[in-house]
């Protein structure tokens, strides 16, 4: 078997969705003729930690953790904030929305100073030690998993001392994404050089939606398109519980659940989601009582002020971030999934790691994204659910009264395609990226 170097910065015991992609490939790439060997962060700064995650690490995989030098300490200090506080829920906000003066210097400090990201301090130790590995494990191909791009850059550099194979993997576009800094014109010239190489130098570029591959070929329309390839992110089956292992405190057979998982802030927010609800329950369709909304995650303060100043505050059940099996029972349990997509010129590109899970899950899905567009698309394809724009408040209401009248009669609120959903199990993506280690475009 051969052994493939995989680079990461989001790995157990980090949490959250980015997590999950590179764990499930190390739990399967073994099945293709791969042995993962991981290269990692010994004291990573996470926005969120999953301790249990560790365990599902397989025990004879090789995980190096070498030590980043991070700047998030400093920043606190220079915010404020205590030490520990996760401080990316509040980064992008809306364009109306104004910065303190705090908040501009740490903006400037960060698209000035920190390129290609923060994690930049990585370096240092990640490229002597990603030697040693190869060398000691006879490693045959390189993957690395971006964001951070730095990861990106260590890739790079191995790639450029040894010549091995070398695919990387994108879950999110780089330069001119909604999460980017605004740099202003020396800075983001380096940091679209940097980005223009790795794309070229990498062998293979696996992207976890196609909307990248867009953005990547818009930006440098002279790089071969047959070097991008779209390895979408899926759902796991072995991670849903049978009934009898979920917590029976979760279920409410008398409300209507409707839950949400991930992170909120700035633009993707639940306030076209709440004026839907008042507008039903303002037409005597839909009663308050009847109705509990779950939000489960890390959230903004400004998230929260709408949760207190909502009309339905007392349907509302904040339970903040929880480990993702913990999570995966309450999706089990609802009767809806709420996927809200962030109010931005990529959104109809953008197609989040968890609509995969919800999918997965067989429950219905309402999305609150565009109609046009990739998930669009993904949800049509698979009959997950229903989906409306953030400005179609109405057309949310019906989507909502129809799976609520549903429920009260005791019918189906969607209709899955099961054989296309099972498509998207994380053993097929893992598939894909064998085959692109083994060179097979």
């Amino acid at each position: 078997m051969k052994s493939v170097l995989v680079i990461a910065y989001y790995f157990p015991p980090s949490g959250g969705p980015g997590v999950q992609r590179v764990l499930k490939h190390i739990q399967y790439l073994r099945e293709f003729g791969w042995n993962p060997i991981v290269l990692t962060v010994s004291n990573g700064d996470f926005p969120a930690r999953d301790e249990s995650l560790l365990e599902k690490i397989p025990s004879d995989i090789i995980v190096e953790r070498t030590h980043i030098y991070e700047p998030y300490d400093l920043y606190r200090l220079l915010m404020g904030h205590k030490k520990g506080v996760a401080i990316d829920v509040n980064v992008i906000k809306k364009d109306n929305q104004k910065r303190t003066f705090k908040e501009q210097f740490a903006e400037f400090i960060r698209a000035t100073f920190f390129i290609p990201d923060a994690r930049i301090g990585w370096l240092p130790t990640a490229i002597p030690k990603a030697m040693e590995l190869i060398k000691k494990h006879n490693v045959s191909a390189i993957y690395n998993s971006s964001p951070p791009y730095t990861t990106s850059l260590i890739a790079r550099a191995l790639k450029r001392k040894t010549g091995l194979q070398w695919v990387v993997g994108f879950r999110d576009p780089w330069t001119g994404f909604i999460s980017s800094p605004k740099r202003w014109f020396l800075p983001a010239w380096i940091d679209k050089r940097m980005e223009y190489s790795v794309f070229k130098e990498a062998d293979a570029v696996e992207c976890a939606w196609k909307g990248i591959i867009m953005d990547i070929r818009y930006k440098f329309p002279s790089l071969p398109v047959e070097k991008f390839f779209h390895v979408p992110n899926g759902y796991d089956s072995a991670d849903y519980l049978l009934p009898e292992q979920i917590d029976q405190s979760l279920y409410n057979p008398d409300k209507f659940i409707m839950t949400y998982t991930g992170s909120m802030y700035g633009r993707r927010n639940p306030a076209a989601l709440f004026l839907a609800l008042e507008l039903l329950v303002e037409k005597g369709l839909i009663k308050k009582e009847s109705v509990l909304l779950r939000f489960i995650g890390r959230f903004g303060n400004e998230i929260h002020d709408m949760f207190q100043s909502s009309s339905l505050k007392d349907s509302i059940e904040i339970i903040g971030y929880i480990p993702h099996e913990k999570s995966i029972s309450y999706v089990q349990v609802s009767n809806v999934l709420l996927l809200i997509v962030d109010e931005s010129k990529e959104s109809e590109e953008i197609v989040p790691g968890k609509v995969y899970e919800y999918i997965g899950s067989m429950k219905p899905v309402l999305a609150i994204a565009p109609e046009q567009g990739a998930i669009a698309d993904l949800i049509k394809e698979t009959q997950a659910g229903g989906i409306a724009h953030q400005s179609n408040i109405e057309g949310i209401a019906s989507i909502i009264f129809e799976m609520y009248s549903a429920f009260k009669k005791g019918l189906p609120l969607a209709n899955p395609n099961k054989e296309i959903i099972q498509c998207y199990e994380r053993r097929e993506s893992t598939k894909k990226l064998a085959e692109l280690l083994d060179g097979k475009y």
